[in-house]
């Protein structure tokens, strides 16, 4: 079982690899966009022999920009994928306050390995 500490250590470099403007916890006041990540809990695990043989971890991303159809959005995704997480686009919102569209996407990680696309 990979430790707590390398799963989401793992997940944080791949967030970090796909913006270039990512944070653990919270977001730094006006730098856009910028993308927020966080753990929520545990999901549903896999124990066996008595003891837990797989950790899922649950968790949630924030990506706020100001422009409309952001590349970005497709980065993220694709590493959601590429760390083998089972993940939805929750919302997506306009924040009127601070003029910014908010995604935010709920994920689960087990084995935080990198999967390869088939034939790329």
């Amino acid at each position: 079982m990979i430790s707590l500490k390398k799963k989401l250590e793992y997940v944080g470099a791949a967030f970090a690899d796909a913006v270039p403007h990512s944070y653990h916890y919270f977001r730094p006041n006006e730098i856009y966009p910028a993308l927020v990540w966080q753990e929520d809990g545990e999901e549903t695990s896999f124990h066996a022999g008595n003891h837990k043989a797989e950790q899922a971890i649950h968790g949630t991303t924030d990506y706020f920009t100001q422009t409309e159809y952001d590349t970005a959005i497709d980065n993220i995704q694709d590493t959601l994928e590429a760390i083998a997480a089972a993940w939805t686009l929750q919302s997506v919102q306009y924040e009127e306050d601070t003029k910014l569209i908010h995604y935010e996407w709920e994920w689960t990680v087990a084995e935080a390995k990198v999967v390869e696309p088939d034939g790329e």
